[in-house]
């Protein structure tokens, strides 16, 4: 389980949803089809998780009330998404878009940490060896000044290790801060302002958060729900508030017997090429399958963001660097030069 939130990782959501698809597609009851995962799964969470779906399903529950009951520890679009595909009759689906997604979105978070890894290890290593030569130099200066003790390797040793210990507790002390937020729910509005408008991270965080809008909602219409409680449900799978909120301003424009097009125009974060598709879609009577190709549309949109942004995200970390080391070379010389010139006065 997460830190922040008990919900599954992302690493053990790919492998569950893509068996999940595996054995639906095969035609096994669902089951039976999860007693086998279990048996093939070494993660006891996991196994611990589909536990508690199958007797719910045995107590009476639908596979969405069982589901459901497990909020906790499954990501809301996991949710709303088998909702909307047992509702459709369309479970084979929906298994398998959840595990195209998730293959999707592992795949792009190996790309950025593989792009960043060299950097964010170089800033680590350039912190621990600048301050450890900062902190020998002014040492040893201070000893030959006659400003502080005579320079011993075991005293300095000492001394940078409580240095190191002090920012380590404003590490975790600003972690558990984090972890708090969160749980109290202000860490989704801080980071989804952040993530929202914020270029690079912008175009990623609304082309990803509509993909998840686009396809629920697809979906949840072709279940055949009240289009106003469809845009309600898939609101609340983009996982973030700012564009939740844009989403549900469609709603009373619906109930008043607009068309999605009119409602959708009132949208801050849709491309038009998205509201000329909805437009063609509604024209030709085939809105659920449109929606999906909006929803595919602006999953490519956010692959081709994150290409884009990963250079970016590179050069930012090596300017970071590059400015850590040059202010730790800056200290160095400053107090070189500054001994050498109380020595020569």
């Amino acid at each position: 389980m997460g830190l922040v939130f008990p919900q599954l990782s992302l690493k053990k959501m790919v492998p569950l949803c893509r068996q999940l698809a595996t054995t639906y597609e095969a035609g096994l009851p669902l089951l039976q089809g999860f007693e086998a995962i279990k048996r093939e799964s070494r993660d006891t969470e996991v196994r611990e998780l589909l536990t508690r779906i199958q007797d719910s399903i045995r107590d009476g529950d639908t596979l969405a009330e069982a589901v459901r009951a497990q909020e906790r520890y499954l990501p809301p679009y996991v949710i709303e998404s088998i909702a909307a595909g047992e509702a459709g009759g369309r479970l084979d689906m929906m298994f398998r878009d959840l595990a195209d997604y998730f293959e999707d979105r592992m795949r792009i978070r190996r790309s950025i940490v593989k792009a960043l890894f060299y950097p964010v290890t170089l800033m680590v290593v350039a912190w621990f060896l600048g301050t450890f030569a900062l902190k020998m130099v002014r040492s040893a200066i201070g000893s030959i000044m006659g400003t502080s003790p005579t320079f011993s390797f075991g005293g300095f040793f000492v001394e940078y290790g409580w240095f190191q210990a002090k920012w380590l507790t404003v590490f975790a002390i600003i972690a558990g801060i984090c972890v708090l937020l969160a749980r109290l729910g202000v860490l989704k509005w801080i980071w989804g302002a952040v993530s929202t408008y914020i270029w690079p991270l912008a175009p990623i965080t609304r082309r990803f958060a509509l993909a998840r809008f686009f396809r629920s909602l697809a979906l949840l219409i072709q279940s055949g729900l009240p289009i106003h409680q469809c845009i309600e449900r898939s609101a609340s799978v983009t996982m973030n508030p700012y564009i939740a909120q844009d989403m549900l301003k469609a709603v009373p424009h619906v109930r008043n017997g607009e068309t999605l097009t009119d409602a959708f125009s009132h949208s801050h974060f849709l491309l038009p090429t998205a509201r000329e598709m909805i437009y063609v879609g509604e024209e030709s009577g085939e809105i659920d399958k449109t929606l999906r190709k909006v929803s595919q549309y602006y999953l490519e949109e956010a692959s081709h963001a994150v290409d884009k942004a990963v250079p970016v995200l590179y050069y930012i970390v090596y300017l970071a660097v590059a400015g850590a080391i040059g202010y730790i070379v800056f200290q160095f010389y400053m107090s070189y030069f500054g001994a050498l010139g109380n020595l020569m006065g």
